[in-house]
């Protein structure tokens, strides 16, 4: 009777801990190759990530959050432009990861060009997804 009584408990207790967790970890990871200083505009704040840093952004909702991109031009640039995601939509589920990452090339012309990688661990786009009829 004694061993029954334990092993309730311990179940009793597992699940009282399993129900205070969170669930999985949203994480957005926002790496700045590129050669000027890049600023995020994400959840209604600006984000500024110098050149050559990392930055992480965790604990955030799941949900869709709009994005975008500003970028500082370096000294001796004549011109600029910019390439690839630049702003859009963040798609968050439990346990999402989104790596962007930003580049940039600086030409012998003086033409700065940015470019902008998103990738995402939910790579799967969900709206094409069709549950009863696969």
């Amino acid at each position: 009777m004694k061993h029954i009584l334990n092993s309730f408990l311990l179940i009793t207790l597992a699940l009282i801990l399993l129900s205070c967790s969170d669930g999985p970890i949203n994480k957005i990871i926002i790496d700045n190759k590129a050669a000027g200083d890049i600023y995020l505009s994400f959840r209604g704040s600006e984000i500024a990530v110098a050149s050559g840093e990392t930055i992480e952004i965790e604990n955030i909702d799941k949900g869709e959050y709009e994005y975008e991109t500003v970028f500082s031009i370096p000294a001796g640039a004549t011109e600029f432009s910019s390439d690839g995601e630049m702003s859009g939509t963040f798609n968050l589920r439990a346990g999402t990861k989104i790596l962007v990452i930003y580049t940039s090339v600086f030409d012998q012309e003086g033409t700065y060009t940015i470019y902008a990688s998103v990738t995402s661990s939910d790579d799967v786009n969900w709206e094409e997804i069709n549950p009863i009829n696969p």
